[in-house]
């Protein structure tokens, strides 16, 4: 595959990958309100917050839907601890879950990223997120590496849907046959891009097989046009 004028990048599980969050959560509540809870109940709480935020994320689509977003996801989490948890007020842990969720790049990313821009290639974040996905590429460095930011919360629509990708493609003034879409969501990523009239690849980064027909890379490492060395072998 020759390099695309762009790459429409997803964010999670593509650029970025979440801290694990629950030993910052146990601390977070240990020093905040003196509350111990296991790592099994903190892993409990923690599906539960993520699973209210996956149906809820687009209803953040400025900065006081993020405030009640945040603020509702405080209170699935309480719900989903242990007894103990059920008078802790909200604005406090709420500040203690933002506090234990963290995201970083992936190893290779900021290099692919670089490279990419060095050889002109158009680079915009097509993202399932709320509003904030700007503060976390700001606060992880990606920023200034990228030509645009489409979020689903932003834009009233998410990906699959093919309006997502044209969006991606005006910020990167590029048409579907002169981009690719990179992500690690065979439905999301690889069947919306395809129906936007854009080639996929699908991140695959524990190394599982794709379905029929598709074409997964490992990390960003082996982009088309960028000439990256493979990541060294790591030692067991």
């Amino acid at each position: 595959m020759s390099a695309p004028r762009a790459f429409l990048l997803d964010a999670l599980g593509t650029l970025l990958e979440l801290v694990p969050p629950v030993e910052p959560l146990r601390r977070e509540l240990r020093e905040r309100f003196g509350l111990e809870v296991s790592a099994a109940e903190a892993t409990v709480a923690m599906r539960a917050e993520i699973a209210f935020y996956r149906t809820h994320h687009d209803e953040a689509r400025d900065r006081a839907g993020l405030a009640r977003l945040r603020a509702r996801s405080a209170a699935a989490l309480r719900d989903a601890l242990p007894p103990a948890a059920a008078g802790l007020p909200l604005a406090p842990l709420t500040d203690a879950l933002l506090a234990a969720l963290r995201f970083r790049p992936f190893p290779e990313v900021p290099e692919a990223l670089e490279r990419a821009r060095a050889r002109g290639i158009r680079l915009v974040v097509v993202s399932n997120w709320d509003v904030s996905l700007r503060d976390v590429l700001q606060e992880t460095g990606l920023s200034p590496l990228l030509d645009g930011v489409v979020t689903s919360a932003e834009l009233g629509v998410g990906k699959p849907d093919p309006a997502i990708f044209a969006r991606g493609l005006a910020l990167a003034a590029v048409d579907a046959a002169n981009a690719l879409h990179v992500g690690d969501g065979v439905e999301a990523d690889v069947a919306g891009a395809r129906a936007a009239g854009i080639a996929a690849l699908l991140v695959s980064r524990d190394g599982a097989d794709p379905p029929p027909g598709v074409r997964a890379i490992r990390s960003l490492r082996e982009l088309p046009g960028l000439d990256l060395a493979p990541a060294p072998a790591r030692t067991l």
